[in-house]
């Protein structure tokens, strides 16, 4: 099974059921405090407040410094698409802030998000001009999945990001929901994701940061897409997969996975 929806991450026997009813108002104060931890302290102490609150972040290897890059401005990280907080899982590893870009997002998230975020159109060459720009300003994440997968599978990996850098860094990224999943496809339950998933009982995230991958040389920008997907796949122990977000969309909720906005 690649791709499912729903929010519950246990098997709901009777027994389960009642300690999520019971434990359901508590999980909606801990998220409560937990996102105030993101939003309003300052970047310092949001670490250890946030593992106070039950909140870990693991990070393994070195994130590269935009000196050592070939990189004007910042770096580029490139991701896996766990979580919407997958971003801000790599800004608290990193211990700064970083631009995350993103397609369908809901205001409620954009609204209680610690980063800056910048919406995509899904129209390349727009997108690669704000991307580039907010490149030229400093660090940017970015998940060219373009959909989260509650799996361990990899989607096929959009090429734009490797026509914006001479090198890019993979970060893979997991997370562990035992009650709550933080994703969905409803576009009215969209809104809630980092809530559910700041419900668990304890929010887990790792980040592992990579060797740079260089995007120059021979090998087109789909080809460092695929290799990039390769190398995230195996540093997670997933598989990687032609499939993509509107495969899934398509299968879960019989769309393409757009939302319309007003300009």
């Amino acid at each position: 099974m690649i791709f499912h929806d729903g929010r519950l991450a246990f098997t709901p026997t009777p027994a389960a059921a009642l300690a999520m009813y019971i434990y359901f108002p508590f999980a909606i104060v801990l998220a409560i405090v937990r996102i105030a931890i993101y939003a309003i302290l300052p970047r310092r102490m949001t670490g250890v407040a946030a593992a106070l609150a039950g909140v870990r972040v693991r990070v393994t290897g070195a994130p590269t410094s935009a000196v050592d890059g070939a990189t004007a401005g910042g770096r580029l990280y490139v991701c896996n698409h766990r979580t919407l907080l997958d971003a801000i899982a790599i800004s608290s590893a990193l211990g700064k802030s970083v631009f995350a870009v993103t397609y369908s997002l809901g205001r409620l998230s954009e609204l209680i998000s610690p980063i800056p975020l910048l919406r995509l159109t899904r129209g390349r060459e727009e997108d690669r001009r704000r991307m580039a720009l907010l490149l030229a300003r400093g660090d940017v994440v970015v998940s060219p999945e373009g959909t989260t997968c509650r799996e361990p599978y990899l989607l096929r990996f959009s090429p734009l990001f490797a026509e914006l850098a001479d090198e890019v860094s993979p970060v893979a990224v997991d997370e562990r929901s035992t009650m709550f999943y933080g994703t969905s496809t409803s576009p009215i339950d969209k809104c809630f994701d980092s809530v559910y998933f700041l419900m668990n009982p304890r929010p887990e995230s790792s980040v592992h940061f990579l060797k740079p991958v260089p995007t120059g040389g021979q090998n087109s920008s789909i080809e460092v897409a695929n290799q990039v997907q390769r190398v995230l796949a195996d540093a997670l122990g997933f598989t990687p997969t032609a499939l993509t977000r509107k495969d899934k969309y398509m299968l879960l909720a019989g769309n393409e996975g757009t939302v319309a906005t007003k300009k």
